[in-house]
């Protein structure tokens, strides 16, 4: 039977902790505004993350890393090609890659999807104790302990710069000092953040637009604030929709879902 409830109620912190103390194998799938995640855990440990478009497919990763070019995939038939194990064996054999590139990408690629569900606010999740996810693809098995502890400094990084940027939904502008931008030297993902400022967009829009995760956007934008090469425009008023009553602080969901977690997993 799978594990239902919300990231409102019990947060991605808490959920790690709970598959890597009681070593639980499964998947772990999170659906939310920010996309679908799934993790699977093989006692305890993570072995495969995917979001959305970025399903996890072996080429499609080493492509993102930069370890392979599309056109050196033209060689093979993909369609056949469906299991990931097959196709890395071919890719080695033909010297486009090397065991260490294909694992040190699979592993950037799962910690880029989890440390993105640590920012997640809210979410429907459901553990279930299978591995249908993993199909034809190759699980890399990571420690969560470490994991856990780069996740909750990332989560008080993002609480300082929230204090920077309370709200995402303001425009930014470039500065009246064209001549600053090229002073600085801006990294490539700098750069695909100004190339989003026209004054029009807001943080969240570009953050969506380029597929960042909120601390990613956070960091960058306040550099590029800092740095003098954006300003903030003014945000949008906020009217609340009529008729909506406001919800509480609490609403006894959140203890319920522990209770229901903890009493779930002490069973399998």
């Amino acid at each position: 039977m799978a594990l239902k409830g919300n990231l409102r109620d019990f947060n991605t912190t808490q959920l790690l902790n709970l598959i890597h103390l009681a070593r639980k194998t499964g998947t772990l799938t999170v659906e939310s505004r920010n996309g679908t995640a799934r993790l699977c855990f093989k006692d305890g440990k993570l072995i495969y993350a995917a979001l959305d478009r970025q399903d996890g497919r072996l080429a499609d990763v080493l492509i993102r890393a930069g370890k392979l070019q599309p056109e050196q995939l033209k060689a093979f038939d993909l369609a056949r090609l469906q299991d990931d194990k097959v196709l890395g064996l071919k890719l080695i054999e033909a010297g486009y890659v090397t065991q260490q590139d294909i694992l040190n990408s699979l592993r950037a690629q799962m910690l880029d999807v989890v440390y993105r569900l640590f920012s997640w606010n809210e979410g429907a999740f459901r553990f279930e104790p299978d591995l249908h996810a993993l199909q034809n693809r190759i699980p890399v098995p990571m420690d969560l302990e470490n994991i856990i502890m780069e996740g909750a400094r990332r989560l008080r990084e993002v609480e300082r710069l929230k204090e920077e940027l309370p709200e995402l939904d303001i425009p930014v502008r470039l500065t009246s000092r064209p001549e600053a931008i090229r002073k600085v030297q801006l990294s490539t993902e700098e750069w695909r953040v100004i190339s989003q400022v026209n004054g029009r967009n807001t943080i969240e829009q570009i953050m969506r637009r380029l597929s960042m995760d909120e601390i990613q956007i956070r960091r960058i934008i306040y550099g590029l604030l800092q740095a003098g090469l954006i300003e903030l425009g003014t945000p949008p008023p906020v009217t609340p929709p009529p008729g909506v009553p406001a919800r509480g602080p609490g609403s006894g969901v959140s203890r319920s879902v522990v209770e229901k977690l903890i009493n779930y997993f002490r069973r399998l």
